[in-house]
């Protein structure tokens, strides 16, 4: 038996989500990313005396938006708290965050694993402000501090100790960057730190039902480095514990490069950090009337959509997780088949010859210039049997990238691609293909059926690939039948 086996991980995640506000949390200073080193920044940024904090709303209405997609209850009456603890970062030497009146409460997380679906629970959502950056490769003697970041909106999203494996850290992750994106709430990108996870770590004998001593890896800035951390860490955990030895409640980062995790500090507890109501901001009530607003203006979900393509399109559940993956490639889908009913041949064109073009230029869907209608055009001529697939996905599509105004019938009558559908010119090719391969009939006819795409293929060569495929095909039937 695998060493590992006795043993049972249990992983609690908290993610950090920088909210796409154009202003800070408490002030007016810009929250874009990026920027010279201190440039957006104010005197309340810095924390000069007398200046006072003022809240942001439309953080407020982010919080309450991914909070309701999440299944959340919403706390109505709210107030903020001073987290009394040393950031270098951050001018006032204390955090204003929320504690025990998170904005969200309870609510859960759907993954899917190879060990199939289920709901990671949520512990809370709150809102904070987020510190500046300490910056240690910029002066040989001196650590520089960029404070532009300083006081940028964030939630923070905390779950129970309900995740039991990387793979599972893996995908609530990955659906956590898709739900926030979907909403238009945060980018969603790691790497400029604008989701970051701290992971919870305990193991456990398998059968037993009290937690473990856990560890706490901070600022993981990839999904990837997110499950090898966790990997590491449970190995290291295990093998301390079959050493016999006690495991420490402590802080640790990782270390990408070398595929290592080591210690920061001791782990802190709530109470070293002496919470206490925030006295410059007042205590707020969100209303009723206010929450439905946010609630009729939430878009439909990726989960809700899989559901609907599936069981009104009869879409297969592969294409609609990849079309569902995206908001701009649901956009581009929905506009597809606002102009046709064939929704099979919309989710194939989007997903071969559109995807392809789009990774072969490196670029995003919704920068793709070709319209949707012109592919239900497409679609349409197809259908008819006016042209074949394989020219419409290659000849006119190229076409089309390069003159996206341009009609397809048009070009397709241009690069003389029009689909010989009368039956009788049909037929004279048909026989012909068969009169050349006397013997390949016999074989057919033995029992070897299919040859069929041998002749049928010598039919598309004689066409000059005109030839409309389904005719052929029937009358190939009939005839070697």
């Amino acid at each position: 038996m695998n060493v590992a086996d006795k043993y049972e991980t249990v992983i609690g995640l908290e993610v950090h989500a920088q909210l796409l506000t154009k202003s800070k949390l408490f002030c007016g200073d810009s929250a874009a990313f990026g920027g010279d080193p201190n440039t957006h920044i104010s005197p309340i940024t810095l924390a000069h005396p007398g200046t006072l904090p003022k809240m942001n709303r439309k953080a407020i209405e982010y919080a309450i938006k991914l909070g309701l997609a999440l299944h959340c209850d919403i706390e109505q009456h709210n107030y903020f708290a001073r987290k009394n603890y040393f950031y270098p970062d951050l001018p006032k030497g204390y955090q204003v965050s929320q504690h025990t009146t998170p904005i969200c409460k309870s609510g859960y997380v759907p993954i899917k694993t190879t060990e199939g679906e289920r709901n990671i629970l949520l512990n809370r959502i709150h809102i904070e402000e987020d510190a500046g950056k300490s910056l240690h490769d910029v002066d040989e003697n001196y650590t520089s501090i960029d404070l532009n970041r300083a006081g940028v909106c964030l939630l923070e999203i905390v779950s129970e100790p309900d995740l039991h494996s990387s793979d599972e850290a893996f995908a609530y992750i990955t659906e956590l960057r898709k739900l926030v994106r979907w909403l238009e709430i945060c980018d969603g990108n790691m790497e400029e730190g604008s989701m970051r996870c701290d992971a919870n770590i305990s193991i456990r004998l398998k059968g037993e039902t009290k937690l473990g001593t856990r560890v706490e890896v901070k600022n993981l800035n990839s999904i990837r480095n997110v499950k090898k951390a966790i990997d590491i860490e449970v190995a290291r955990l295990i093998e301390i514990t079959e050493a016999g030895n006690k495991i420490t409640q402590e802080t640790r980062s990782f270390d990408a490069d070398n595929n290592i995790t080591f210690s920061l500090r001791t782990k802190e507890e709530a109470d070293d950090y002496r919470y206490f109501p925030e006295p410059d901001l007042t205590p707020f009530f969100i209303a009723d009337e206010f929450l439905q607003q946010i609630k009729d203006a939430i878009p439909a979900l990726p989960e809700t959509l899989e559901k609907k393509y599936q069981q009104v399109l009869h879409l297969p559940a592969n294409d609609t997780a990849v079309i569902c993956n995206d908001k701009d490639t649901v956009n581009y889908f929905e506009a597809i088949i606002k102009n046709t009913s064939n929704y099979k041949a919309a989710a194939n064109w989007l997903l071969g010859p559109v995807k392809s073009n789009i990774n072969h230029t490196q670029t995003e869907i919704k920068d793709f210039t070709l319209p949707p209608e012109k592919i239900a055009v497409l679609i349409q001529l197809v259908d008819e049997g006016k042209i074949n697939f394989s020219n419409a996905s290659t000849k006119i599509f190229n076409e089309l990238l390069h003159k996206p105004e341009s009609d397809p019938l048009q070009i397709a009558t241009a690069l003389n691609l029009l689909q010989e559908s009368n039956s009788g010119s049909v037929e004279t090719w048909v026989d012909e293909a068969i009169a050349k391969m006397p013997d390949k009939v016999k074989e057919y006819k033995s029992g070897k059926k299919g040859l069929i795409g041998l002749f049928a293929g010598e039919v598309k060569k004689l066409s000059k690939g005109k030839a409309d495929m389904q005719i052929v095909n029937k009358l190939l039937s009939e005839k070697l039948g």
